[in-house]
């Protein structure tokens, strides 16, 4: 598998399937584990960090888990392939920095990354549509057993699994749930929400994770600590915030089709003309109307339209898949026009000299 193959086929977080995935985009657990005898990847010389690469590449490949997998030695691709696993949510940005020793597997749906010297040696993610965390994390706990048997993970009796970072120690789990909450933002309940899910132990990011804000009314939610707390607790912690965000937003649907529908509507149908007809817009503002363009979708005010085809503009929108795509590198402004073009193509609104 190269990294030109993931163009070809639609992400797994924004396939649109799965439980309540109108409102849950997708679900994502992930662990942090470390392998024994060799310092943290922050502070490990280059010898250290190449070692700890070479001996986590040979058993990862080995895994039936990763037959047919991409790999990618981030200091060995250009910036744009770096870019383009970032925006399909492959790695971090944390990755992204300091690429010598640095490494990426990706399962060949891309369901399963497992980066290598990121923060910790081993970040094993999985990721499904909709809320669907049990069977991410069954998945996840199958491929870490796998890997256990064949590495030896730094572990502590009294702590559990030894992270870089505190927060993590324990199980080293972190359970996360994208949302799209477009109907709470707008009757204006975020705030209040935002600041009752801090005090739950529970995290808030935006749409690229840690150190990103929310735009486009995508948010991330996840627990913020694993340390004495078992895995089972965690997901369910989640899933019952989960679950309370996503009948806060159904009901501020309702609320806004039954009180303000005129409103509403002349909003949605205000961002599905300008999608299917500008000629220059930036990506901000791109991920703003398409998540009115969403809500529309998903409260049948727009019918002519298929959540599978946002979520292609979703993809196809993002820096490094326009200049893959095109296979040309384009400044901030030809990313504009050329991110305009492609959405009046998809949308079939006007598709003059596309």
């Amino acid at each position: 598998m190269k990294i030109d193959d993931l163009l070809k086929q639609p992400s797994e977080w924004l396939k649109g399937a799965g439980p309540d995935a109108g409102i849950v985009i997708s679900s994502r657990m992930r662990l942090a584990r470390n392998i024994k005898g060799f310092t943290f990847s922050d502070w490990a010389d280059d010898k250290t960090r190449e070692a700890v690469k070479d001996l986590c590449k040979r058993q990862i490949a080995s895994s039936n888990f990763m037959k047919n997998a991409l790999y990618a030695e981030m200091d060995k691709i250009s910036p744009v392939d770096n870019l383009l696993l970032l925006e399909r949510h492959l790695i971090s940005r944390e990755h992204l920095n300091n690429p010598s020793g640095k490494a990426v597997f990706v399962s060949e749906k891309e369901i399963i990354s497992v980066m290598i010297n990121e923060e910790d040696h081993l970040r094993i993610q999985v990721l499904q549509s909709g809320l669907n965390l049990i069977s991410a994390w069954d998945i996840l706990k199958a491929l870490e057993k796998d890997l256990e048997a064949k590495l030896d993970f730094a572990y502590s009796e009294q702590l559990g699994y030894l992270t870089a970072c505190p927060t993590n120690v324990g199980t080293g789990m972190r359970a996360s749930v994208m949302f799209h909450l477009p109907a709470v933002v707008m009757t204006r309940q975020i705030k209040d929400i935002l600041e009752a899910i801090s005090k739950l132990g529970l995290t808030v990011r935006g749409f690229f994770g840690e150190g990103t804000e929310a735009i486009g009314n995508f948010f991330q939610v996840s627990n913020q600590v694993t340390l004495g707390h078992r895995e089972a607790d965690i997901i369910s912690n989640l899933e019952r915030v989960v679950k309370q965000l996503i009948a806060q937003e159904e009901n501020s649907r309702k609320f806004l089709i039954a009180k303000k529908r005129e409103q509403l509507e002349d909003r949605i149908f205000r961002a599905y003309a300008t999608l299917k007809n500008a000629h220059v817009i930036n990506s901000e503002e791109t991920l703003e109307l398409l998540s009115l363009l969403r809500l529309g979708v998903e409260t049948d005010i727009i019918k002519d339209v298929k959540i599978s085809s946002l979520n292609e503009i979703f993809i196809i929108i993002q820096p490094a898949h326009l200049q893959k795509m095109r296979n040309k590198k384009f400044s901030s402004q030809e990313r504009d026009i050329e991110r305009a073009k492609l959405i009046r193509n998809v949308l079939g609104g006007n598709t003059k000299n596309v």
